[in-house]
């Protein structure tokens, strides 16, 4: 039984209302639901803004997080202002949750009204610099989003990024490594520097030295903060993430040195293990990377072998990588990779069949050593029954024998034996082409008259394209034919007249003169010349199989053949005008070159969805990277440090710049200890102590110390015998007036006993 599915708006209502409830799994769902129906209902919508908003000072931060992507996803612009001041809130929040969700609300409130733009870039920058990686990783993506040419943001907050790019999460390494190479390219210089390399003798004194001199090379310097992000991205080339691996690669191709892409050759390699679709993808990459530097991939050769459950574009691409690497192969690989194309050619796909035929001819044209390996196993495929293979087969041949026509007059006689076993249309016209190329050459080798005699019996039942190459076949032999006759020359009728006895217009005095009369430009009375309509000698094969040739193409039912014809008559008409003809006809061919066949992506970007696609209308706005920034008009390098270009006179940041306070006690003590060296300096060398040295200012001060404490000591006796004098004359002073008190009262007392 199937259940429809129906439509919901009319219970929007019924479940807003549950948005206050204290359970946050119910919580949840009517937040999807908002989600989802909010914007076909904006009046009910607005009514739950304010619950929405209480729960923003929820004690919970997963509900608080929830209701400020909730309030920032109700697309209504009218509470644009009211999702302004919850990112505010948001961005203060103690939980990094929700200072997270604060950052990915940012695009959607500028989505809502482009004018609070002001406001949230000044979120956006207390973002971007949070301690949390993950905060400042979603910060990235929303500047991406709403402001990505705003580079000044970033200046103060380049190498805290830099720093937490290892600890993100791949959408956000992603997103940083894109930001990264755009502010490189628009705040950080390329520089060179002009090195001299010296040639050095031989190792042994009896050798011959090279030539003594130096080569002056241009050597490129990184800048400081760009080697630290180059640094940084090395660690992310062992990520679990494809695209994090490929998009490492590609900072090291735009930003890099060639070291720094050698080392990421090896990670693109090992994508190869991973399934078929992420597998395709990598070797796009891959073969993009093998442009710019194949000899790198030569100890990997062996990862490229083609497997049998691999589909045909996998196959394709890996075939390609070995076509780019054979150069640069020892003999012995060379010999694996022809034996593996070898052996594909006998495969059961037709596809991978012509793919490893052309993967062969490319293998030939890039080595000549190899060319006649190479040649001799697309001969093996001339007669196959598959009629592609036999016609792909031929393409390549004859590219082969383009590039060196001397040698192979051999191997045109032993194709031209094939036409009576060659069935496909291609196949035999791509032969018989190539016979009238070699129409020309000297007699015991020239077949193509003999060719062209047994083609024209069964010129009827050929199909298109070869009748067109037998007409061509025709016209070059019967044009070589005419070459080869001896020269007219003019038949007096008085025997005894002499060259100089011809009249003036014979002569050579005035050869261009256009204003020459009729009459002194008219020929001769009596000399007569062939007829230039008809062939020299009617009598000869050559002009029958060409009037043949001729006729039976007239009344062919082929548009193109008989026009081809046509032209081809008219050309060879007068037997003794062939210059135009032969420039026509048998004009040099330039040597063809089968380029890999993906150069046409060398300039797509590493990583993109054109470079899969293969152009670059399907590349999105933004992804090429920015022109570099010339040498004297980037940024103050000031800009960068974590204080800002505001340090004070000893280079330690100001408080407020986020410094942690460790690393700034470090530096005071490091700048303390550079400041009493230099203090030392100022007053002279410091003498290295012996241990006798050590040990004689250690008794020094053991005496100092004992002729400090028996000081202390007499001291004490000294106070001592003061204090006991002190005593004695107060004691002796207290008993006088004890005495005399006595007697003061023995005197009061005598009168009243008396």
């Amino acid at each position: 039984m199937m259940y429809r599915s129906k439509p919901c708006l009319p219970y929007f209502s019924a479940v807003v209302k549950n948005v206050a409830s204290p359970n946050v799994e119910i919580k949840k769902l009517v937040y999807i639901f908002l989600l989802h129906h909010a914007e076909a209902e904006p009046d009910l919508a607005l009514l739950s803004i304010n619950t929405i908003q209480k729960s923003l000072t929820d004690q919970n931060p997963q509900v608080r997080a929830m209701a400020l992507r909730v309030m920032s996803g109700i697309r209504v612009p009218v509470i644009s202002q009211i999702v302004s001041l919850a990112i505010k809130r948001g961005c203060g929040d103690m939980s990094p949750y929700v200072r997270k969700a604060a950052a990915l609300a940012i695009p959607k409130c500028y989505k809502l009204d482009p004018n609070t733009i002001p406001q949230l870039l000044d979120y956006l920058s207390i973002l971007l610099g949070d301690k949390q990686y993950y905060v400042a990783g979603s910060g990235v993506t929303a500047y991406l989003e709403i402001c990505p040419e705003r580079v000044d943001l970033i200046h103060k907050h380049y190498r805290s990024l830099v720093r937490k790019l290892v600890d993100m999460d791949e959408w956000s390494q992603l997103a940083t490594l894109r930001l990264m190479s755009i502010y490189a390219r628009k705040c950080l210089p390329v520089r060179s520097k002009k090195m001299k390399k010296s040639k050095t003798r031989g190792f042994y004194d009896d050798e011959a030295s090279e030539e003594e001199g130096s080569i002056t090379e241009e050597v490129r310097i990184l800048d400081p903060d760009l080697e630290l992000f180059l640094r940084t991205c090395k660690s992310l080339l062992y990520s679990r993430n494809a695209a994090v691996i490929v998009s490492v690669a590609r900072c090291f191709l735009d930003l890099g040195t060639p070291d720094y892409v050698d080392s990421a050759i090896g990670p693109l390699v090992a994508l190869l293990r991973s399934p078929q679709d992420i597998q395709q993808v990598a070797l796009y990459n891959i073969v993009d990377v093998c442009l710019a530097r194949p000899e790198r991939f030569v100890r990997y050769a062996d990862h490229f072998l083609v497997h049998a459950s691999d589909p045909f574009d996998i196959a394709r691409l890996k075939f390609e990588v070995w076509t780019l690497i054979y150069t640069h192969c020892e003999p012995h690989v060379r010999d694996m990779i022809l034996c593996e194309l070898e052996h594909f050619t006998r495969a059961l796909n037709p596809e991978i069949v012509q793919e490893s035929v052309r993967a062969i001819g490319r293998c030939a044209q890039s080595d000549s050593l190899a060319s006649p390996r190479c040649l001799r196993i697309l001969l093996e495929q001339v007669s196959s029954v598959d009629g592609n293979l036999s016609a792909e087969s031929l393409t390549v041949i004859r590219h082969l024998i383009q590039q060196d026509p001397q040698n192979h007059t051999k191997t045109v006689i032993r194709l031209a034996k094939n036409l009576d076993i060659t069935p496909n249309p291609e196949a035999r016209a791509t032969i018989i082409w190539l016979v009238g190329e070699f129409a020309g050459v000297d007699n015991e080798s020239n077949i193509a008259p003999d060719v062209l005699r047994i083609l024209a019996k069964g010129f009827a039942t050929e199909s298109e394209p070869a009748k067109l190459q037998i007409v061509l076949l025709a016209a070059k032999v019967y044009l070589h034919h005419l070459n080869n006759l001896p020269e007219p020359q003019p038949q007096s009728s008085n025997p005894s007249a002499s060259f100089q006895e011809l009249p003036p217009s014979i002569d050579q005095d005035e050869p261009d003169n256009p204003f020459a009369s009729s009459a002194s430009s008219s020929p001769p009375a009596n000399p007569t010349y062939p007829n230039p309509s008809e062939p020299p000698d009617p009598d000869h094969p050559i002009p029958k199989l060409w009037n043949y040739i001729l006729l039976l193409a007239r009344y062919d039912t082929s548009y193109d053949l008989r026009d081809r014809t046509r032209t081809y008559r008219a050309l060879l008409a007068n037997s003794s005008s062939t210059q135009l003809a032969s420039l026509l006809l048998l004009a040099p061919k330039p040597v063809p070159h089968a380029p890999s066949p993906s150069e046409n992506r060398r300039d797509l970007p590493l990583g993109s969805t054109s470079l899969i696609l293969g152009s670059k209308f399907a590349m999105g706005q933004g992804q090429e990277l920015p022109a570099w920034v010339e040498e004297g008009q980037e940024p103050d390098p000031r800009l960068r440090d974590e204080g800002g270009v505001g340090k004070d006179a000893g280079g330690v940041s100001s408080v407020g710049s986020g410094r942690p306070a460790g690393e700034a006690l470090d530096a005071a003590l490091r700048e303390e200890k550079e400041k009493e060296k230099e203090r030392g300096k100022g007053k002279g060398r410091m003498v290295e102590k012996s241990l006798e040295d050590w040990l004689g200012e250690e008794e020094m001060e053991q005496e100092e110390e004992e002729e400090d404490g028996s000081g202390e000591d007499e001291e004490t006796e000294e106070d001592e015998s003061e204090y006991e004098e002190i005593t004695d004359s107060e004691e002796e002073e207290g008993g006088g007036k004890m005495e005399a008190k006595g007697l003061v009262d023995k005197e009061s007392s005598s009168p009243s006993s008396s």
